[in-house]
């Protein structure tokens, strides 16, 4: 059987799924990628360590079969993706995702990271889909006297914050930090908290979101601006 951790190193949590749901959206160019589901199948089947005839075992299908799919050389129907879905413990909608050239490295140029605007600044995916374990690394753009939230939110895990640009005023419960350049926070993210650029220019800051529950959705708050 797949060890528990191995299963959910392939899961993604309600965040990130949000997360590239966002930014999949305002990044579209009106082509969407075509997904390659037998090359999706075999970089998850990699990726927990499992030979060919190990998932066939598993899903109870045949070898051949799973090799004609890996190969593209037939097309499984939506009950054989269940089956493998099954076997490996993922969402069927884990076959439809991109697969990446290089899963293990992503190098992004200035200007050339996927974002997701909100009503006063953005914030860019540092990350390139990536994520160090749960932790998502992003950047955050706030617009001059602005929130980054309507309201103080608050979820599991922690955040970091590292400052940029400009001036960035955390509050994080009753307590107020401002950090300048240079200047970095991290703290428990269940305190309510919000993000406010008082400046008269704008802030860029590192923002690392690490939730510690798979399924919480109070951290999508982040992404509403």
């Amino acid at each position: 059987m797949i060890e528990k951790n191995n299963r959910s190193f392939l899961m993604k949590s309600h965040w990130r799924k949000r997360l590239a749901q966002l930014m999949a959206n305002d990044n579209e160019d009106g082509v969407a990628g075509e997904v390659s589901v037998g090359k999706r199948l075999q970089a998850l089947r990699l990726e927990i360590g499992l030979s060919q005839r190990a998932l066939a075992e598993m899903s109870g299908l045949n070898f051949n079969t799973l090799s004609l799919i890996e190969n593209e050389k037939t097309s499984p129907n939506v009950n054989t993706l269940q089956q493998l879905a099954d076997a490996l413990g993922i969402p069927i909608t884990a076959f439809f995702e991109k697969v990446r050239e290089n899963n293990r490295i992503c190098y992004q140029k200035s200007g050339e990271r996927q974002k997701s605007s909100f009503a006063h600044g953005q914030i860019e995916d540092l990350g390139g889909g990536m994520a160090l374990g749960e932790a998502t690394p992003l950047l955050l753009i706030l617009d001059p006297h602005t929130a980054s939230e309507i309201s103080p939110i608050s979820h599991s895990g922690q955040e970091f914050i590292y400052s940029l640009e400009g001036q960035l005023s955390v509050s994080i419960g009753k307590d107020v930090y401002k950090l300048y350049p240079g200047d970095s926070l991290i703290f428990d993210a269940h305190m309510p908290h919000y993000c406010e650029n008082a400046g008269d220019t704008v802030s860029r800051s590192i923002l690392v979101v690490s939730p510690s529950d798979l399924e919480d959705r109070a951290v999508t708050r982040h992404l509403l601006g």
